[in-house]
This record gives C-alpha cells, structure tokens and sequence, in this order.
C-alpha cells in the first residue's frame, strides 16, 4: 500500500500525547540508541520494547485507561493506540521520523479503528504494528513487507487507511478520554474513523 505522508522532518516533534520531550521517554531512547546506533536497528529495537513490554489491555484483561506515552510507560500497559502513541515517541526522540497510521477493521456487526505506527527508514515509510502478540497474531518489524498483527487481504472485511499522521487522531483521544474501562471501550466504543 502506497502511504500518504508530509515531509520527514514533520514526524520529528512531540505533543501533549506523543511527548517526545517526557524524561522517561528520552531516557528509554537514549538507552536504546546507546545499544543500536544504527536507525534500522534501534527503530526494531524500540519496536520490540513497546511491542514486548508493552501488555495491551485486552490481552492482560487490564481496564486502565492510558493515553500519553509517558502514561504507557508507567503502568507497562496500553490499547494499540496508546502503545502506538509510546512508539512514535520513542523513535522521534531517538530522531527517527514516525507517525500514526490506521485500519478500519470490523468485528462483524460495525467498524472500528486499529492503531499502527509508520516510520521513515531506508528512504521510504513502512508500517509497523506494536500492538503485542499472542496466540493468532505474529507481528514483526519489516521493511518493505508488512507483517502487522491483522493483515488485510480480499477476502478481508476492513481496510487499509494510507494517511500518515504526524499527530494521533482527535476521535481516538476523545474516546480514550471519555472512557472509564479499556475493556468497556473495546466492547462498545472504538472510534471507527480517524
């Protein structure tokens, strides 16, 4: 798929979600690029770490809400955005261009978003997918092919979103926000668009 993104540099910068600038956001960088100081193998490594130390809510049956990257890292728990949110701010601080990305996927009776991350490596942006694995999913750093946690082929019901952005969506932050119970949200209230 062909990603629609704005220049490199855009995907540098932090905000109040994705806080670049957060002491234990640059520290876990730092200690990163200090063992991989070559971009492609600190951006796998950063994916790792999310991906691996990262529980995701569903599967640890973990309820708490987190949003920013900071908060992530704290409770070592997050949905695939906030896990996606905590990835972005590492590579950026690690000063890899990254942004958010997205598929609409479905659960059978309505759609719903699932969080990926992009990152500018080797001249072009690939997707990767932090969201943890587990029996039935098997995602895994790449460039140039995609191994994402829930792949789309024809027959799939969803879709590939191809905009890169450089900030995470305003309906999954408002839904994150509004929500009491990380397991209530996926039952009842995913955003379904960007």
């Amino acid at each position: 798929m062909q990603l629609v993104a704005g220049e490199p540099t855009q995907y540098l910068g932090g905000d109040t979600v994705v806080e670049v600038d957060h002491p234990a956001v640059r520290a876990l960088a730092g200690e990163l690029r200090a063992a991989h100081p070559d971009d492609v193998d600190f951006t796998r490594a950063a994916f790792a770490w999310v991906r691996d130390r990262i529980r995701h809510s569903v599967d640890a049956q973990d309820p708490r809400i987190t949003v920013t990257a900071s908060e992530v890292l704290r409770a070592g728990v997050g949905l695939c955005y906030a896990k996606s949110h905590l990835l972005v701010a590492v590579a950026r601080a690690g000063g890899v261009p990254a942004g958010l990305c997205y598929q609409q996927l479905t659960d059978g009776r309505r759609p719903f978003l699932h969080g990926l991350v992009a990152v500018y490596l080797a001249g072009g942006w690939h997707r990767q997918d932090p969201r943890g694995n587990r029996t039935g999913i098997d995602a895994q750093f790449r460039l140039g092919r995609e191994q994402l946690a829930y792949p789309l082929t024809d027959r799939s019901a969803g879709r590939d979103l191809p905009d890169v952005h450089v900030r995470p969506s305003r309906n999954v932050i408002a839904a994150l926000r509004g929500a009491r119970d990380a397991l209530e949200l996926c039952r009842t209230g995913l955003p379904a668009t960007p």
